[in-house]
Formats: C-alpha cells, sequence, structure tokens
C-alpha cells in the first residue's frame, strides 16, 4: 500500500496547477512521444485517440489537472480511478509498463517547462505519480485475479472465433464469438465491454473495444460493430471478418453495467450505435423476469440506421413490464408511424422528463458524446439524482480522468 502523499508534497503539485493549466496539452503530446519511442509500450494503446487530432491527449490533459487539483480529497476520483483500472486491464496494462509512464510524464514536464520543473517539484510529481500508478496496480491485480478465478475467464488475450455475421442496418453488424478453445466464456456484466488486439496488414497492431450486445449465456459473446468513416478496425471487421475469422480478445471489463438486484423502475437510453450495451441488458432483464417497469427509448436517423429493431420487439412483446419507444429523426417517406417507428424527431427534454419516471428510475445512457451530455444535463436539471444516472460513451472520457 502506498503510503499517504505528505503536505509538502501536496502543496508542491497543487502548486503546478497554473503551469498545466497552461501547458498541459503541450507536457501531454511531449509525455506520448517519449513513450512512443518504445514499440512495446505504443503497442499498448487505442492509436486512434492520440495524435494531434485524437482525443485522448486531451482526456488525459484533463486527467493530471483533475489530479493535481483534488490530490487532497482523492475520494472525489473514485469513480474515474475505476474507470482507468478497467480499461486498463482491457488493454492489458501490468506493473511493469508503469515505469515507462512515469519516466515519460517526469521527463515531459521537464522539457515543456523548464527551469520552472525544479528538482524539488519533479520530485513531488514523481511521488505523486507513483501513489496513484500504486493504487491502480493493485486494483488492476484484483481484476486479473477476479477474471482467472471465475467459471470461463482468463487473463491475456484468448483466440475466439467469428461464428456468424448477421447484418443489423446499413451500417451496423453482429459478430458471434465463440473461443477457439472450446471452452467456455465468463459472464459479463450486461453493459460491458470486449477489449479486441487486431492485426491488420500495413499497420501496428490495433486495439478497440467493442460493447457486448447480448447477455451472459456462458459459452458465446456478441459484438454489435458500427462501420465508421475511415474506422481502420470497423472497416476491417466488416470487410474481412467473416465465419471462422480468428479474433484475440480480452476478457470483459468496465464499470459501466446494469446492477444486479433492480428494485427501482429502469430507463435504458440510447443513440444510435449506442443501442449495444442497451440490447445485453434488455436480454438479461427479460430473461431474469424482471418486476420492475423497463423502458427502452432509442433514437436513430431511420429504418435503414436502425439496428435490431426486429430483435428487440420479438424479445419484448410477452414481456408486460417492458415498454419500447423508437425515435426516428428523419425517417424516410415510405416509413409508418407504429410500425417502423413510435415518435418523429429527436429524444427531446420535455419527452423525456414527461414520459419517464424522473422521480425515481435508475437511467442507463450510452450514446455520442453530445447525445449523453444532453441526456446527462437534462435529467440532472429534472432532479435525477446523481447515483440513479449511470452512462457511458465510445472513446476517452474527456471529463473524467482517463489516463
Amino acid at each position: 500500500m502506498s503510503q499517504p502523499l505528505s503536505d509538502h508534497t501536496i502543496a508542491l503539485v497543487k502548486a503546478t496547477v497554473p503551469a498545466l493549466e497552461a501547458h498541459g496539452l503541450n507536457i501531454v503530446h511531449e509525455m506520448y512521444s517519449r513513450m512512443f519511442q518504445n514499440p512495446d509500450i505504443r503497442d499498448l494503446f487505442n492509436q486512434s485517440h492520440h495524435g494531434d487530432a485524437g482525443s485522448q491527449p486531451r482526456a488525459l490533459t484533463g486527467a493530471i489537472l483533475a489530479y493535481a487539483s483534488n490530490i487532497e480529497n482523492l475520494a472525489a476520483l473514485a469513480p474515474a480511478v475505476e474507470r482507468i483500472a478497467q480499461k486498463h486491464v482491457g488493454l492489458q496494462i501490468l506493473p511493469e509498463h508503469y515505469p515507462h509512464v512515469g519516466e515519460a510524464l517526469l521527463g515531459a514536464i521537464k522539457a515543456v517547462l523548464g527551469d520552472a520543473a525544479t528538482e524539488e517539484i519533479l520530485e513531488a510529481w514523481g511521488e505523486a505519480y507513483w501513489f496513484l500508478a500504486n493504487i491502480l496496480i493493485a486494483r488492476e491485480e484484483r481484476i486479473y485475479t477476479e477474471q482467472k478465478k471465475t467459471v470461463g475467464g482468463w487473463n491475456g488475450w484468448r483466440d475466439f472465433l467469428v461464428e456468424e455475421v448477421v447484418r443489423e442496418s446499413n451500417v451496423i453488424s453482429s459478430f458471434i464469438l465463440r473461443p477457439a478453445d472450446g471452452g467456455p466464456v465468463m459472464d459479463h456484466k450486461p453493459g460491458q465491454y470486449l477489449t479486441f488486439w487486431f492485426e491488420i496488414p500495413g499497420h501496428p497492431p490495433v486495439k478497440r473495444n467493442y460493447s457486448i450486445s447480448s447477455a451472459p449465456n456462458g459459452e458465446s459473446y456478441r459484438i454489435s460493430v458500427k462501420r465508421e468513416p475511415q474506422g481502420l478496425a470497423s472497416g476491417w471487421l466488416h470487410d474481412e471478418a467473416k465465419a471462422g475469422t480468428i479474433l484475440k480478445v480480452a476478457a470483459p471489463a468496465g464499470e459501466f453495467f446494469l446492477g444486479e438486484h433492480n428494485v427501482r423502475p429502469v430507463v435504458l437510453l440510447s443513440g444510435g450505435v449506442g443501442l449495444t450495451p442497451m440490447v445485453a441488458m434488455l436480454e438479461a432483464l427479460v430473461a431474469s423476469g424482471a418486476e420492475v417497469p423497463v423502458q427502452y427509448i432509442h433514437g436513430t436517423h431511420d429504418r435503414e440506421t436502425h439496428a435490431m429493431r426486429g430483435h428487440i420487439r420479438v424479445l419484448t412483446e410477452n414481456s408486460k413490464a417492458v415498454q419500447v419507444v423508437d425515435f426516428h429523426q428523419t425517417p424516410l417517406a415510405d416509413e409508418v408511424k407504429g410500425l417502423d417507428y413510435d415518435e418523429a424527431g429527436i429524444i427531446t427534454d420535455e419527452w423525456l422528463v414527461a414520459n419517464t419516471p424522473v422521480a425515481e428510475a435508475d437511467y442507463y445512457i450510452c450514446g455520442p458524446r453530445p447525445f449523453l451530455r444532453h441526456a446527462v444535463s437534462t435529467l440532472s436539471l429534472a432532479g435525477v439524482a446523481s447515483d440513479r444516472i449511470h452512462y457511458e460513451f465510445f472513446g476517452p472520457a474527456d471529463e473524467l480522468l482517463a489516463a
């Protein structure tokens, strides 16, 4: 266990906050430049989020600033620390990787801040880095241990066969995955993701997270992937992955998942491909015979982009506890309300507040960042407590501590 940070170290780190506000992004770019000189470290990361146009440098800049600003009150960062640990486990980051990151961070601080980064400042940041690193290492070790001891669980990368590819819409396809070794798979928590290691010709190893879009069954997983414009991994999956393709997969991870014992109404809210974890949750709720009211509200452009609508309608047709409402932002000319969709337009603040039990429900939300920010803001302003709003979106969490 890490020794508590000294008052002197805390004061020195907090004193660097103005410099981090002014130069943090430059520090992070310099840090990544140093880290990625080592191919083994570079290949641990999702490269689509890095670089000048990537979102990860901004996320890490905010993370470092948040850590410095809250260093005397780390309890405030506990949810973000859990998110980091889960992401690290998906990427198979191990204790031996941490020294490389720490060395790159301190070197970047010195390179960017110059003489202002005194030895005393660097020592304080070194102590602060290892304090947080040791918390993460301990939590990640517990997650790895739990994964390995669970029936069907594993550590590292396990080979999975693509059993079937299902076209769900004009932009989303599902991939049914079974272990190549024929063994069982661990039950995931509905909402969690799998991390994949792709070896695409002409590119360094590519890491991606994809939500599991099926309820636990002990035998297989399903992921449902949107083809993204210029998306290296999603394009490869859509174009190249077929029955018999072998994929390298890490065990399920993630801190966004459906509660095990639901005593309040449940509202599942998604936009676009954000439906993937929601389908897993909905399947699990129906399979468990959930007695609490469940609403699934989904928004997409039109019938052509609406994935898994038929599956969801069949799944819920005999469940009196479940209500499904589909919004099509711009229905096609031949779409029929009540058949192809339920509501035209977007999910408005007024509709959400008027048609869901804001006073008592648990909300699970997933979708593009603007969709999610708007939904969380709307619910918060309507008086929904933060512990009843659970959310996930794809890519680094700019608002969270995302190392």
